[in-house]
């Protein structure tokens, strides 16, 4: 039955799509637009995908009973897979670090999912290059493009889809630094004559000396891509006048399976025999593949006018799963790859699945661990384990077992014991060396690889600080009742601070330790149960607010240049005031942060996530709007000093004193005073009078 749409008839002719009539009659029903045709063309022509994927992304409008009955459970469970994706930019078009969590904790369920996803973002930017020249499209293409270069790029990379990883890098860069792209190309082009010419001669003897041998093959020539030679003018600060090897050619032999390994090999020595390679450049991906089936032979020689040359040597086979990645892999291997790959998956939900686990930290392992160079290591048994190049001995025990991480002391390789810290090198055979006393501690973050090391590590240090916390805390409410004290929270978290502990936790764990001495404590306790009682000073801890401060019903913001009534919160990092240099920023399933322009975090927060970065600007008048003013003061220690502070702020119309918090030590006072102001000028005027207070040495807005 020929298809009611002409472009829907055109891509089942082209790659031998076939479905039943009351299949394809609700794929017409659907009517797919322009652009998820192209996307099913890259899906099933450049990924290689069959046609159960390319009917789900079709059919990604229709009801998934419609789609159960008719295409089955296995369709509609990828449809139902892209429907959570497309969910993700329902409230804004950009991806969050959660939001990156939840994308794959999604698509780990089917792969076909995460081809269909990186040929749509492919589709996305050949569209967005085509309509470069429009500037109102340039901002926004601009934040595609990160995400791109971010997220999809080495995804695509990962599962070994090379040509589009290729395609999507130089793209992003062309929208992320055009300049650069520009003056790459333009040089390119300018040389593209004379690069031809010097690869047509590197070939013409190898041709000769390659049908001599009675071998079926063609060569592909071919310079490096943009991407790959800005890379390389970042790494060596140079310019691309001196990068010297961007030369590349790959030799694809016609052959059988079992001769494939063969050939490639005899094609490595004949090349050998012609140009001096260099032993360094040396990659063998034909002994053990790479996890991403990924199978070729690179080697780098010295060609003519000492010109360093890359050569790839693989069958047809091996160029159609380096080219189509895992969906060709399937076509040849089958099962066995399918187990790979989910093997791969498996690796990124072990990751993901911790909640404890910061998520920029989740992006950052995901997106070093897609990236390596991989080393094969084997236990005493012989089992095989892939990790990335760098990976430890601590690495390999946590790839083998949580439990043995955990317990880790060493190694032995080569009959010689080497420590956790011990980098693997490929062939390694490890034994691992444990000890029941051992347990994990923070040093072990700075040396590990792998993201399931990390993960679990991190996993076992909380629960050890909760374990030391939970019983530092029974043992110092014992030793009060000993002591015939009453246990008092409130006190005890002054006391923490008081002896510099960033939580009572922190305290609790140097009691269960016995890093603080607890008769120390019990005499600082005491002490505190007597300042309480006798000074008017209070710490910010127990301080109360003197009155409930009320927020201004006027809107005093707008957002974005034009947004008003925009839900909005101050951010606690900096305590923006009215009439400071401000700016937001979009946050995680919190609305719109405001943040003053010279906030600590400010410069991170460019330049990791310019895309969520907007404008925003002061408007109106700040009448009955209150904002928190938190000053730092610093001078002698002497008590005089914080009743003339009181005393000038008790003076002031439009401040109230919220909380302050004074500390002494070696002669000099840390207070730390907040005030609810209306304005920016209040708060400079504050700052004045107070500085004019005798003892204070410096005044510090926080």
């Amino acid at each position: 039955m020929p298809s009611d749409n002409p472009n829907i008839s055109r891509l089942l002719s082209d790659f031998s799509l076939s479905f039943s009539e009351p299949q394809l009659a609700l794929i017409n029903e659907q009517q797919p637009s322009e652009q998820a045709i192209l996307t099913a063309y890259i899906a099933a022509g450049e990924v290689g995908l069959d046609s159960s994927a390319i009917a789900a992304w079709l059919l990604q409008n229709a009801q998934i009973d419609e789609i159960k009955q008719l295409f089955g459970q296995n369709v509609a469970t990828i449809v139902e897979g892209i429907h959570r994706v497309e969910q993700l930019y329902t409230k804004q078009t950009s991806f969050e670090t959660e939001n990156f969590r939840k994308l794959l904790m999604s698509l780990a369920e089917d792969v076909r999912v995460v081809l269909l996803i990186i040929a749509q973002r492919v589709a996305l930017m050949r569209d967005l290059n085509k309509r470069l020249s429009e500037k109102a499209d340039f901002s926004s293409a601009e934040n595609i493009a990160r995400e791109t270069s971010f997220l999809y790029a080495p995804l695509a990379h990962r599962l070994g889809l090379y040509a589009i990883k290729t395609e999507l890098e130089d793209l992003s860069l062309k929208f992320t630094n055009y300049d650069t792209y520009k003056h790459i190309a333009t040089a390119l082009h300018q040389t593209k004559q004379s690069r031809d010419k010097y690869i047509a001669d590197f070939i013409e003897p190898l041709q000769k000396r390659l049908k001599a041998e009675n071998l079926t093959f063609h060569i592909k020539g071919r310079t490096k891509s943009i991407h790959s030679i800005y890379n390389k003018m970042q790494k060596q600060q140079c310019g691309i006048e001196k990068i010297f090897d961007l030369f590349a050619i790959r030799i694809i032999l016609e052959t059988t399976e079992d001769k494939e390994k063969a050939q490639c090999w005899q094609v490595y020595s004949i090349i050998a025999d012609m140009y001096q390679p260099n032993p360094s450049r040396m990659r063998d991906w034909l002994t053990i593949p790479k996890s991403n089936g990924y199978e070729s032979l690179h080697t780098t020689v010295l060609g003519p006018d000492n010109k360093w040359v890359e050569v790839q040597i693989r069958s047809s086979r091996m160029d159609e799963v380096a080219e189509k990645g895992v969906a060709a892999h399937w076509k040849y291997k089958g099962i066995k790859s399918e187990a790979e790959m989910d093997s791969f998956l498996k690796g990124v939900r072990e990751m993901l699945e911790n909640p404890e686990l910061d998520n920029k930290d989740a992006i950052n392992d995901f997106r070093l661990n897609l990236y390596d160079q991989e080393v094969f290591v084997f236990t005493p048994h012989g089992d095989l384990f892939k990790l990335p190049q760098g990976a430890t001995v601590l690495d390999f025990a946590f790839a083998i077992h949580s439990g043995l991480g955990c317990k880790c002391v060493g190694g032995i390789i080569g009959g010689k014991n080497v420590p956790i810290r011990q980098k693997l090198r490929n062939g390694d055979q490890v034994e691992i060396l444990t000890s029941n006393t051992q347990k994990p501690n923070n040093s072990w973050l700075e040396f590990v690889k792998t993201s399931k090391a990390r993960n679990k590590i991190r996993q076992a240090l909380k629960e050890l600080e909760f374990k030391n916390s939970a019983e530092g805390r029974e043992l110092l409410e014992r030793r009060l009742k000993n002591w015939k004290l009453d246990y008092d929270e409130s006190r005890i978290s002054r006391l923490a601070l008081k002896m510099g502990y960033k939580s009572v936790s922190d305290f609790y764990q140097s009691v269960a330790t016995g890093a603080v001495d607890l008769l120390k404590i019990r005499d600082a306790y005491e002490e505190m149960d007597a300042e309480t009682a006798h000074s008017n000073v209070q710490s910010a801890e127990n301080y109360e607010l003197i009155k409930p401060v009320e927020k201004g019903k006027n809107d005093v913001l707008v957002i974005d240049n034009n947004l008003k009534g925009v839900d909005f919160q101050m951010a606690k990092c900096c305590n923006p005031i009215y009439g400071d240099d401000i700016f937001g920023f979009v946050s995680i399933n919190r609305g719109i942060r405001i943040h003053r322009s010279d906030c600590p975090n400010a410069r991170e927060m460019r330049e990791r996530f310019p895309y969520r970065v907007i404008e925003a600007k002061w408007s109106g008048t700040p009448v009955g709007s209150t904002y928190p003013l938190t000053l730092q003061v610093i001078g002698n220690d002497d008590i005089g000093i914080v009743t003339n502070m009181t005393s000038i702020i008790s003076k002031e119309n439009g401040v109230m004193l919220r909380t302050i918090s004074i500390d002494s030590h070696d002669g000099l006072f840390n207070g730390h005073l907040t005030l609810m102001i209306e304005n920016k000028q209040i708060a400079e005027q504050i700052m004045k009078k107070l500085s004019t207070v005798k003892g204070i040495k410096q005044i510090i807005r926080l």
